[in-house]
This record gives C-alpha cells, sequence and structure tokens, in this order.
C-alpha cells in the first residue's frame, strides 16, 4: 500500500457541513490523528485505528501522522472548521521543513467550512465587506501583538471575526479586547455571539459593544465586530458591500 496524508477539515460540528470530499478520504483512512474531541466525531470501524492526542502537541502530532503514512499507511488528519485556519495544516507543514523523505510523500488539503463562515451565515451576512480574522489566544503570541492587530483593524474599519474569544485559563483576554475596541470603535458598533453553530446547542446573540459582557463568549463561540456600516435588518445583521 501506498501511504498518503490528507489533512481535512470537518466544519463547524454538524455532519451535513461535512464535503463529501472529505468524507470519502475519512472512508479510505486506516488511521485518523487529531484532538480528542475532534477524533471523537468519528465512527470507528474495522480497519480504522483512531489516534486522538491533547490540544498543545500539534508538532508531534503531525510528524506521528507523516511517520505512519511513511509506513504506508493512508492517514488522515482532521481539524474542525477548515484544516487551513488556526488548524492542523500549519503544523503538518512546519513538520515537513527539513524532511526530504516525508515531502515526498502525497499529501492533500481538504477544505472545510469554517466556525467563522457558519456563525456569519447563521447571523446574515455581517463579513459582506472586508474584514480581518484574529485568534486571542495568546498561546502562540503575545498579547502585545493581539492588540495591536485589534486597533489596526479598527483604524482601517475591517469588520472581524474572532476565535479562542475566552477560556477557563485566559479569562482576562477577552475582557481586556472589548476594552480596546470600545476605546477604538466607541460603543455602539455592533457585535454579535455565535456559540455552538450548525448545532442543536446553537445560540446566537447580538449586541452593541457598550453592551457587551466577557462572559457573553467562551471557547465554543465565534465572535464577529461590524464595521461602521453594519447594521440589522430584521432577524440579521449585515455589513453592506459598498465602502463606507
Amino acid at each position: 500500500m501506498t501511504g498518503r496524508l490528507d489533512i481535512v477539515g470537518l466544519g463547524p460540528g454538524a455532519e451535513a457541513m461535512v464535503t463529501p470530499e472529505v468524507t470519502a478520504a475519512l472512508e479510505q483512512a486506516t488511521d485518523v490523528v487529531g484532538y480528542i474531541p475532534y477524533v471523537a466525531r468519528i465512527a470507528a470501524r474495522p480497519g480504522l485505528t483512531l489516534h486522538p492526542s491533547d490540544n498543545r502537541v500539534e508538532l508531534d502530532r503531525a510528524r506521528h501522522a507523516l511517520e505512519m503514512a511513511l509506513q504506508g499507511q493512508r492517514v488522515v488528519v482532521v481539524s474542525s472548521g477548515d484544516p487551513g485556519v488556526f488548524a492542523m495544516a500549519s503544523a503538518v507543514f512546519e513538520a515537513l521543513e527539513g524532511w526530504p523523505e516525508a515531502q515526498a510523500l502525497p499529501i492533500s488539503v481538504l477544505p472545510g467550512i469554517t466556525a467563522m463562515l457558519a456563525a456569519a451565515a447563521a447571523l446574515g451576512a455581517p463579513l459582506g465587506h472586508d474584514f480581518a480574522c484574529i485568534n486571542l489566544s495568546d498561546n502562540l503570541k503575545p498579547w502585545a501583538l493581539i492588540e495591536r492587530r485589534l486597533r489596526l483593524a479598527a483604524e482601517a474599519d475591517l469588520a472581524m471575526a474572532f476565535y479562542n474569544p475566552r477560556s477557563a485559563s485566559r479569562p482576562q483576554g477577552f475582557e481586556k479586547t472589548l476594552e480596546v475596541l470600545r476605546a477604538s470603535c466607541g460603543d455602539n458598533r455592533l457585535i454579535s455571539f455565535a456559540r455552538a453553530v450548525s448545532t442543536p446547542e446553537q445560540a446566537l446573540l447580538t449586541v452593541t459593544l457598550g453592551e457587551a459582557r466577557p462572559e457573553m463568549a467562551d471557547m465554543r463561540t465565534v465572535v464577529i465586530l461590524g464595521n461602521s456600516a453594519t447594521r440589522r435588518v430584521g432577524n440579521f445583521v449585515y455589513t453592506p458591500r459598498f465602502a463606507g
């Protein structure tokens, strides 16, 4: 058997949002590698070995997947959403550096529907114009860099989508984010909280920045801040396609 590696996105949660291309790769896989809750979404079957691991061992996970592919297995590395958006595709390519044998493997990145896009669709069209996507976790970059990017995106009047807004280990980060945004954008800008999008637990909330509270977000929430032209229409939020 010739080994190969597919790096795939499982979408935001609903099985209907997993692409047929990803489903086909999973059906052909001998091994599935990924973060524990994402691997748990894969049904066990004869001939398939599941390799769940902790969220902070991305490079080890990537190297393990490549080693198995070199041994002839058909390996799938799973991420939620899209594998190229704050996910495992970058880790795999980082692991490939300086490893010519592994670079010769057949490797594919199969896109998925990101939580950001699923959240925007559920809300209406808050990303209808230019926008920035920012990961608020400071595990892999310093808070000073996050704050600088927030201020510059606000200065450019971009809508913004935020991943990983608030966790038990980082309860203050999103509070500081809101403070930076209020100072840059004022209190009247619309901000939306989309939790567990596409699952039965989906919850949507849109408020102004002045009304926003840190506890409105957790790690299952995508937060979307509109630009200065973003507004409500009926039950939806949208950003006009023309420049303000």
